[in-house]
């Protein structure tokens, strides 16, 4: 899945949510998007996800040797792990710990492992500024990971990765081609217009500035640094597997190599 490029060219790791059904209910296009990504957020159970789909997730990116990443997120199915919760810190990182813990029996399954871990939704967003939900992730990936120095992939300048470091962890900078910024370097909350950018030529107009130039434009339409080894793409978002690979295409005609970082 990886495309390589000399070594002065730019370097990134596409990744996307997948995994993010229940049951007979399926939202994301996880067949079509492992064709396209280098890594694979894959849902543990408590947003998004079942046994059934963890597994089946697992199987494809082992066998298309996409890197798989436990995506944690509060108790929170009806919600879609979008609604912040106040969770106490153990609490937190023992459920943080158990659902890596689920998604690495099928990564192992498949002959993979889980390769790192990602925030979902409003647990991304917390971790941004709160550092004892921070902590709170940070702690229950050192408690799953057993010795394994697990990257943590997270906001450029957040509490998360902050913390990560501090705990010996990778901590690995991600951006995001599909949503907007706000000039503090942090995404437009969703609830507000705008804040998933769904136009597919700006999508990857951003996306080669993010990875290239290492800049974004805000919703405020400045221009802010933004250096990510990760580029995500939501497999939520509508026509998300066309998108990236469009976006893909654009990224290696301009010769950036896309390559896991884990």
């Amino acid at each position: 899945m990886t495309a390589s490029a000399p070594p002065s060219a730019p370097v990134i790791d596409l990744n996307a949510d997948l995994g993010e059904g229940f049951g007979r209910w399926s939202l994301t296009d996880d067949d079509a998007l492992l064709s396209v990504v280098t890594s694979a957020n894959v849902a543990c159970g408590f947003h998004a996800g079942d046994p059934s789909t963890m597994r089946r997730v697992c199987e494809l990116a082992a066998e298309r040797g996409v890197r798989i990443g436990a995506q944690v997120a509060y108790r929170d199915l009806a919600g879609f792990g979008r609604r912040s919760m106040d969770v106490p810190r153990r609490e937190l990182a023992d459920e943080v710990a158990y659902q890596i813990g689920a998604l690495d029996v099928f990564a192992r399954a498949a002959g993979s492992r889980v390769a790192y871990v990602k925030p979902h939704g409003a647990l991304f967003s917390r971790t941004v500024h709160d550092e004892e939900q921070a902590a709170a992730v940070v702690e229950g990936t050192v408690l799953a990971a057993g010795g394994r120095p697990l990257p943590v992939l997270g906001l450029p300048g957040s509490r998360l990765l902050e913390a990560a470091e501090g705990a010996g962890l990778p901590a690995v900078a991600e951006a995001f081609a599909d949503r907007a910024y706000s000039t503090d370097g942090t995404l437009v909350p969703r609830g507000r217009p705008g804040a998933v950018v769904e136009d597919p030529e700006e999508v990857v107009a951003r996306s080669l500035l993010m990875a290239v130039d290492h800049r974004v434009a805000t919703a405020e339409g400045e221009k802010i640094t933004v250096r990510a080894r990760s580029l995500c793409l939501h497999g939520d978002t509508p026509g998300a597997a066309a998108l990236a690979l469009l976006v893909r295409e654009a990224l290696i005609a301009d010769g950036v190599a896309l390559e896991p970082f884990a």
